[in-house]
């Protein structure tokens, strides 16, 4: 199974901050990892064993730890399922799937089989987004509800910004390895500053082989198949994924959609402010 680093020092390099995250955020946690048949799927599950299943996808280039401190309030409520993505700088050791079939829904539905889990919520950000509509294209019968905060797959922002403000900071860190090309790139992306990203991404980019395949989008017809009731944040400032144009295609495509918020003053990712909005969201629901 592939892990998709580039060597074993770079690997532990990264699975130490990982692992750093996880004791700083001070939480009982269960470790589980899950044999699928694209690769072994690591999860770290906590909260009230008797809650609601809950499960939290992080997105492009990021682990678990960051989901659960992104919405650290849900396990009062929820029995929470936080993923490692295949193929994403964490302990999942597993197939880079494609993005243009169904591939992860289908992964995504056999860890909610060998969990045994129904009237599952699915709360993702960014291309934990993408998985979690693939998830609802492939076999939405386990699946409640699902929040998407800035997700990919619905729309895309301009190449041309994005090859400007973002590519070409993160390709001239990759080369030199200079903090201030990937500060750049940060400062485009974040809303607040984040001295865990900056760590983390530090290490990652220099270290794990990333994919920059295309991001798709989906069909109007495949949007339109999706019942489960969907939730939509959206981020006004949002280079990767521009969200005023994000809910008024969602408005169009998404007969589920049940609520759409935009963050006025929110870049891609959310400052914990939007995140605490997010959870209040989930937990009333």
């Amino acid at each position: 199974m592939s892990t998709f680093f580039k060597s074993e020092a770079g690997r532990a390099a990264v699975l130490s901050l990982y692992d750093q995250k996880l004791q700083d955020l001070g939480i009982e946690y269960q470790s589980q990892t899950v044999r699928t048949q694209f690769g072994e799927t690591h999860l770290l599950v906590t909260g009230p064993v008797d809650g609601a299943p809950l499960m939290i996808v992080h997105g492009s280039n990021g682990c678990a730890p960051i989901a659960l401190e992104t919405y650290p309030n849900l396990t009062k409520k929820y029995r929470v399922y936080a993923v490692d993505v295949l193929a994403q700088p964490n302990k999942s050791k597993g197939e880079r799937l494609s993005m243009s079939d169904l591939s992860y829904g289908q992964w995504m539905n056999e860890l909610l089989i060998h969990l045994e889990l129904e009237d599952v919520t699915l709360a993702g950000f960014s291309f934990g987004g993408l998985i979690i509509l693939k998830t609802l294209a492939f076999d939405e019968s386990r699946i409640k509800a699902a929040y998407l905060a800035a997700p990919a797959y619905i729309v895309n922002g301009n190449p041309l910004k994005l090859l400007w403000k973002m590519f070409i900071p993160m390709k001239r860190y990759m080369k030199t390895a200079k903090p201030k090309h990937i500060r750049r790139f940060l400062s485009e992306i974040f809303t607040d500053d984040d001295p865990f990203a900056l760590a983390f991404l530090s290490q990652v980019f220099l270290h794990f082989e990333m994919d920059f395949t295309p991001v798709p989008v989906i069909s109007k017809k495949e949007a339109g198949r999706i019942r489960t009731p969907v939730t939509l944040f959206a981020a006004k400032q949002d280079l990767v994924f521009p969200g005023e144009r994000m809910i008024k295609r969602a408005k169009r495509i998404f007969p589920s959609l049940r609520q759409a918020v935009l963050f006025e003053d929110s870049k891609h990712v959310q400052a914990r402010v939007h995140n605490d909005q997010i959870e209040k969201f989930i937990m009333e629901a």
